[in-house]
């Protein structure tokens, strides 16, 4: 409803009642960070190579000797895929030749690992890749995993925004914590590599749509000041505080299985939030459920102890949510006319980049100069000042310039990597996370600018598409970190080139700042602004 904020002002702006929804709607959003990157350590590749079994008749000089040796970053490392072969070194072996000294190991013939892998333990005692030996030939494994999740996200990104508009916010953030909890708990006892990902495209189906559904719930329970709060730093730390608790548990837990039991806690623990954070008002008016809000906000006065008008919707207003009761939106309804049709394709563009560059970034960790533990912690560690920054340039700033300056920074920065030399690694890492710092800060805004640009009775929809899109990114993601194979350099060029347009791209969408959100599509900006 158009006036829907001043109808409710008697409520006030930060009250006992916004202050536990804040809290607790934010408090809902911890396991998402601290589940949605686990794969950066269930799914690390250690050291590996050839294993020489304990029966073969070799000398130690052969079983030293046994891995031939290949170039790798400017120098010499043993064979990750490959020994020789094992039936020949064992005859030289048996006749008391001498590796490199009788025997040209050059000439003797390679084969495969036949006898599995032995993995360096040092860091991990086990994760999906040495459990199920995704190496070598099944390397190409590894990065479908992370992919099938974020397959399985942008599914769940699909069907629960349209089940969120249709059967109400709380009761779809609450089933898709359900659906984490229970699919990440079956997953520690996978068999199988392909029971894993099955698993894990379910886990992905509620971990994005469970944060959609609580960012969506607060922001239209909340008051313009307090919802640029909500939207930027609000759900974004507690994000961020999610994803530094994930890099501090894989250290103390090294076993991917019990890595995976960890993730399960959250999701048992927030069940009694429930009976604390309450359905949207905005939404239920939506759906011609008036007495249903207003028994909300007289809950909501009561907590806050101020006085109620004896009328809060007067009969005019009750009028014009009749419509709106028996028409059903989905979306569809995200393309049906001009303007929202090119804010919605704009938008999508600017998402799929977006998550590339983030995922990509995030992903990356476990291959950069130093330990993977501290260099998640300070990946996770950089998105706290720059969700920070979000919300302040959010609070003060118009919305296209906000984005676009972020979209700019981080994309430029990272095309900058590839003119650092490789004997000043720490400056390198220093840049990457300079790029994260302004793709992250990018990531927070567009949520809260998505969710301004859309009307009430597609919001949820609107925003789990643009969730949806964004998936494309995120699916291919980690096949942006594979390029890594042929250059260490082509994964910041291309991810650095798009983030950069993406943020010239941005400049077309419709201004929002100071705007009052927007309850029918008829009320929503023109595109371009």
């Amino acid at each position: 409803m158009p006036n829907y904020e001043d109808v409710t002002a008697f409520l006030g702006e930060w009250g006992p009642f916004q202050r536990s929804v804040f809290f607790f709607l934010c408090l809902s959003i911890i396991p998402n960070g601290f589940s949605g990157l686990s794969i950066v350590f269930l799914g690390d590749t250690p050291s590996h190579r050839c294993l020489i079994p304990a029966h073969a008749n070799l000398s130690a000089a052969w079983r030293n000797s046994s891995i031939p040796v290949e170039e790798s970053g400017g120098g010499l490392v043993p064979s990750s895929c490959f020994r020789y072969k094992l039936d020949a070194i064992e005859g030289f072996s048996e006749r008391g030749l001498i590796p490199g000294v009788d025997v040209n190991l050059s000439d003797v013939q390679r084969e495969g690992c036949l006898d599995g892998w032995e993995y360096d333990r040092s860091t991990y005692t086990s994760t999906i890749v040495t459990e199920w030996d995704l190496v070598c030939d099944d390397k190409w494994k590894n990065p479908l995993t992370s992919s099938l999740f974020f397959c399985g996200v942008l599914t769940g990104s699909f069907i629960s925004g349209q089940l969120s508009d249709r059967f109400g916010r709380k009761i779809v953030l609450f089933a898709t914590m359900a659906v984490q909890t229970t699919f990440t708990f079956i997953q520690v006892f996978s068999p199988s590599w392909t029971v894993f990902c099955a698993m894990f495209f379910v886990v992905g189906m509620g971990q994005i749509s469970n944060y959609v559904s609580a960012f969506v719930l607060g922001t239209e329970i909340f008051s313009p000041p307090v919802r640029t709060i909500f939207s930027t730093a609000g759900v974004c730390l507690f994000f961020g505080l999610g994803y530094m608790l994930l890099p501090l548990t894989a250290f103390f837990l090294r076993d991917w299985r019990m890595l995976l039991l960890a993730l399960t806690l959250p999701g048992l623990i927030f069940v009694p939030l429930w009976w604390f954070i309450p359905e949207s008002p905005r939404w239920l008016l939506s759906q011609g459920r008036v007495q249903e809000a207003e028994d909300i906000l007289r809950e909501a006065a009561r907590k806050n102890k101020v006085e109620v008008p004896q009328v809060i919707f007067s009969p005019s207003q009750l009028k014009e949510l009749k419509p709106t009761k028996r028409e059903q939106h989905n979306i569809c309804d995200l393309l049906h006319s001009r303007n929202i049709r090119w804010v919605s394709v704009t938008l999508w563009l600017v998402w799929i980049v977006l998550s590339i560059a983030y995922f990509a970034l995030s992903l990356n960790t476990s291959n950069l100069h130093g330990s993977s533990y501290f260099n998640c912690f300070l990946s996770a560690a950089i998105e706290m000042p720059a969700y920070t920054l979000s919300w302040l340039m959010f609070r003060c700033c118009p919305r296209r310039l906000c984005l676009f300056s972020t979209l700019f920074l981080g994309g430029v920065v990272l095309l900058f990597i590839q003119l650092i030399p490789p004997n000043l690694n720490p400056l390198a890492i220093a840049l990457e996370m300079l790029g994260k710092f302004g793709v992250t800060t990018a990531f927070a805004i567009i949520y809260a600018y998505s969710a301004e640009l859309y009307p009430t009775v597609l919001r949820n929809t609107a925003v789990g598409a643009c969730s949806m899109a964004s998936r494309v990114g995120s699916i291919s993601a980690p096949y942006f970190i594979y390029l890594r194979s042929y250059s260490v350099s082509l994964p910041y060029i291309l991810i650095g080139s798009l983030t950069a347009l993406s943020g010239l791209l941005s400049l077309l969408l419709p201004e929002s700042y100071g705007m009052p959100l927007p309850d029918t599509i008829a009320h929503m900006q023109s595109f371009p602004g």
